[in-house]
């Protein structure tokens, strides 16, 4: 390319680049080209026009267009430049350019021809536009038009585009979910679907232009109303601004909301509220109520024995149960009353408004008659179950909602000590012995775990001559806190609530052990154990005491079963039947406090018993009083005609020694004789007293039974 090209300014049939200066930089970006009119032979180009083409600038000159361009490129432009140098006017196309690295360039071709007026053009500028980005950029809107489409169509989610204020486009999962068609929707304000309270908000959002997330409500075409979230976005449709609004249904969220909310406050077995529900009712109740001078009544019931329906017939019916005294109880109630599970087989029932005491009195007797009717489980199986209920009242029994539950469970508690199927009132008196129990029955079970109870023993003695020939086992409970208690503080609370099993068993095997010991020792002495009646009564009691023997290796006549007048007239034949399988066994069986009961003197005869006690009752006011002198008397010639032993209990004084043993008693048992002493202890009394059958002294070690 000439350095200076020639430029006569007066010639207009001089090329366009050469007028305007031709000697361009090679920095100069227009790719800008001057072909002959004729032959299309290139005279002069830009360096970026080289460029575009892969050959260097200065070979570019000379060259005929079809050489730069190619044969497939300069055929398809040939129309373009035919046009512009037959019309003398600029023509153009847009062709894409293949390169080197296989990449195509959008090229804009501008053919502007040069010619003199009135004659034909003498040449032809070619000039190149780089269209590549805007093309690039269209193909991408393009194809994000296509992408937002086919989502639209594809989404389960509503989508509805909207441009001041009237609907645009639509998908078919917005169509469905308001039950319009898409013709219903072009066109239509968007505020229409919007439930009527929401559209002020909507509007004002639409107004902001924001982009945000928000809960709102639209309409259906029926009329339902359906809670959705709006999700707003500003978008691009078709190169004009819009707005963009997913719509998700809440529905299915909604419901599972509710349905936790329900979980979270209802019991899922009887569909009752539960005890966090009842608490909060509760509360807000007993406001009411201080506010309005009125009284609320609370009813804590809790079914008896329930453990023993799953036990025996399973958890499916004991669920089956459960839900049907809900239902029961629910029956029996106001609208305005308040039931709940509290929790296993208990249920709480308040009732606002009391006036009357008789009242929630009589609303207790028809709970406990509506649980206690029989139902049918699993099939034909009839099921008897009863309830224990306890009352409190506000504000009289506690005005905080811990403390009327409290004081309700605690008369609750007083109804089932009571023989259960009943109801009781709190009364703080008898609900504290109540609570003193129940905590008492609590730690009984304690030291059954962990082996708190110990044996003490008392001599029983010869009344003629003073010698030891067998002792009395006594238990004691070492309490962690109250000290050494002896039977009278806990017994009756064993009995009640069952805990006397466990609890006889330990005795008989300490008792046993302690036996053979002192039978091993040389020592001749009968060890007596109290029976009680659930002992006594198990279908395995008397194999239980053939296991006992066969442990211990105690021979015959070493252990002696004490029983009540009560337990051997409850049903003689088969206690006449226990008892001759005990006596085979070479136990000795005693009548425990003979007097006291109301024995059958024809059925006492029958049954192989070898001793009797004398009351400790009978012996206390002996000699000076008459009536118990006759009776001791009676109950000695009594034993004497049947050929029994005796032994009195109780005996503390030589006057009543000397009495006793002038009419005939064999044996004595008293403070009078030996306190209940520890197994050590009774071995170094026996060191100091004689005994019945000659045997060795013990020595001073200390006893295995201590």
């Amino acid at each position: 390319m000439p350095a200076t090209p020639p430029q006569p300014p007066d010639d207009e049939g001089t090329p366009l680049l050469q007028r305007q200066g031709w000697g361009l930089p090679d920095s100069w970006p227009l790719m800008a080209a001057y072909h002959d009119g004729e032959t299309l032979v290139c005279r002069a180009a830009s360096a970026a026009y080289a460029r575009c083409f892969g050959i260097p600038a200065d070979e570019v000159i000379g060259r005929p267009l079809v050489a730069l361009f190619g044969e497939a490129l300069a055929e398809q432009v040939q129309p373009f430049i035919a046009q512009a140098l037959r019309s003398a006017e600029p023509c153009s196309c847009e062709q894409d350019l293949p390169q080197a690295d296989s990449r195509r360039w959008a090229l804009e071709f501008t053919f502007v021809p040069q010619r003199t007026d009135g004659q034909r053009p003498q040449g032809l500028h070619v000039l190149l536009t780089d269209l590549t980005r805007h093309r690039t950029a269209e193909r991408a809107l393009l194809e994000s038009e296509e992408r937002l489409a086919k989502f639209m169509q594809a989404s389960v989610e509503g989508i509805f585009f909207h441009q001041d204020g009237r609907v645009a486009d639509a998908n078919p999962a917005l169509c469905e979910l308001l039950g319009h068609t898409l013709h219903d929707l072009i066109g239509r304000n968007a505020l229409d679907l919007v439930a009527p309270e929401q559209r002020s908000r909507v509007l004002h959002v639409g107004a902001a232009g924001k982009e945000l997330t928000y809960e709102t409500a639209l309409l259906h075409r029926s009329g339902d109303r359906i809670p959705v979230e709006f999700i707003e976005r500003n978008s691009l449709q078709q190169g004009r601004p819009m707005r963009m609004t997913i719509v998700r249904d809440l529905r299915d969220r909604h419901a599972a909301q509710a349905r936790l909310h329900y979980l979270a406050h209802h019991d899922p077995l009887t569909g009752l509220p539960n005890r966090a529900a009842f608490l909060a009712q509760l509360e807000h109740l007993m406001v009411t109520a201080r506010a309005s001078g009125t009284q609320l009544a609370l009813l804590f019931i809790d079914l008896d024995h329930f453990q023993r329906v799953n036990d025996s017939v399973g958890h499916t019916a004991g669920d089956a149960l459960l839900k049907t005294v809900a239902q029961r109880v629910g029956e029996q109630v106001r609208s305005t009353d308040r039931l709940a599970r509290f929790g296993g087989d208990e249920f709480m029932l308040l009732l606002p408004g009391v006036r009357d005491p008789a009242d929630v009195i009589h609303v207790a007797n028809k709970l406990l008659a509506a649980v206690s009717s029989p139902l049918s489980v699993e099939g034909d199986r009839p099921i008897s179950v009863t309830a224990s209920l306890g009352v409190a009242l506000y504000p009289r029994d506690g005005e905080t909602p811990h403390l009327l539950i409290q004081h309700a469970d605690a008369a609750m508690h007083v109804a089932k000590a009571r023989g259960r199927a009943t109801y009781a009132i709190f009364e703080p008196e008898v609900v504290s012995t109540a609570y003193a129990n129940l905590v008492l029955e609590g730690q009984l079970g304690h030291a059954i775990e962990h082996g708190e109870f110990a044996l003490l023993f008392q001599p029983q003695v010869r009344a003629d001559n003073g010698r030891a020939v067998g002792v009395e086992a006594l238990i004691r409970w070492q309490h962690p806190e109250r000290g050494l208690l002896a039977p009278d503080e806990f017994i009756a609370l064993a009995e009640q609530h069952r805990l006397i099993v466990p609890i006889g068993a330990w005795v008989l095997r300490e008792a046993a052990r302690c036996a053979r010991h002192w039978h091993e020792r040389g020592l001749g002495l009968t060890v007596a154990v109290n029976l009680s009646t659930l002992q006594f009564q198990a279908a395995d009691f008397v194999e239980s005491i053939q296991r006992l023997l066969d442990d211990t290796d105690l021979p015959r006549g070493w252990l002696e079963l004490e029983l009540t007048e009560r337990m051997l007239m409850d049903d003689v034949p088969a206690v006449r039947e226990r008892l001759a399988q005990l006596r085979a066994l070479g136990v000795r069986l005693s009548v425990d406090d003979f007097g006291t009961g109301y024995s059958s003197l024809g059925h006492l005869k029958e049954l192989p018993i070898d001793k009797m006690k004398i009351d400790r009752s009978f012996v206390r006011d002996l000699p000076e009083d008459r009536q118990s002198a006759a009776i001791a008397r009676t109950i000695i010639q009594l034993a004497d005609g049947l050929g029994l032993s005796v032994v009195a209990e109780g005996v503390e004084t030589d006057a009543q020694r000397q009495f006793l043993l002038q009419a005939g008693c064999d044996q004595l048992q008293g403070l009078g004789i030996s306190a209940p002493l520890t197994a050590a202890a009774l071995e170094a009394w026996l060191g100091s007293h004689p005994q019945a059958s000659p045997s060795a002294v013990p020595d001073q070690r200390t006893s295995p039974c201590a």
